[in-house]
């Protein structure tokens, strides 16, 4: 992948945006609070005095694919845009390890609210985003990306894979972990990214491009991306 220094975007080399840091209470809500960190403080507050009730509304179930981070945004709104390669659920996932547990009591949710999306007002794309695309965005929002854990790396606090206070999350042996970070910034002089991590205290991380690439487009994450507008 070519160098962050080489793309041609139009805004200063370096940007960080400032957001409000959301730890995830649980193994399965790293998404939510990825939403937290992206609402307005007003509804930040509501969505969580009321969060119990509008997980049971949204029909979450104790895990959230992106198609519901989207109504979720949507119902505070949000204006976003929903980037994935599989409109849906990929049929080879009920051979996954990570996913396999889940498809039971999620299938039929996710695919209904996918059939749904346009009639809700949800911009749903298939379609792969180039990091210049991404990098090109932030200058309107910050963005949701679904990872592979394992990947994740930071250069700062020097988290690496799944670290010991990440992997106090998740009970079960993996080699996929879907987890949701914030991208929040770059710097395109040292080809570096910044993101906020929910398993994470209040810390903003720094990786490679290159890594984070890797980590966006491991199989299982369907290169799911939220582009938000704020």
């Amino acid at each position: 992948m070519a160098e962050l220094r080489s793309f041609k975007i139009d805004f200063p080399d370096k940007l960080l945006i400032q957001l409000c840091h959301y730890k995830q209470k649980s193994n399965w809500d790293c998404g939510i609070s990825c939403v937290l960190m992206v609402l307005p403080r007003i509804y930040r507050e509501s969505l969580l005095k009321h969060l119990p009730d509008v997980c049971k509304v949204e029909g979450f179930n104790k895990s959230t694919w992106t198609i519901d981070l989207c109504y979720l945004l949507k119902k505070y709104n949000v204006q976003h845009k929903f980037y994935t390669i599989t409109l849906g659920i990929h049929p080879g996932y009920s051979r996954s390890s990570f996913y396999r547990h889940i498809l039971s009591k999620d299938e039929e949710r996710v695919k209904k609210r996918f059939a749904a999306a346009k009639q809700n007002g949800i911009s749903v794309r298939k379609k792969s985003l180039k990091m210049q695309q991404i990098l090109d965005h932030l200058k309107n929002g910050p963005a949701i990306l679904l990872t592979n854990a394992n990947l994740l790396f930071c250069d700062i606090c020097k988290t690496n894979r799944l670290t010991s206070e990440l992997r106090k999350c998740f009970p079960w042996p993996i080699t996929y972990q879907g987890h949701y970070v914030v991208l929040c910034g770059y710097n395109c002089i040292n080809n570096k990214v910044y993101y906020r991590n929910p398993s994470l205290s209040d810390r903003v991380c720094v990786m490679s491009s290159n890594d984070l690439e890797h980590a966006r487009k491991s199989y299982g994450t369907d290169e799911d991306i939220i582009l938000i507008y704020s």
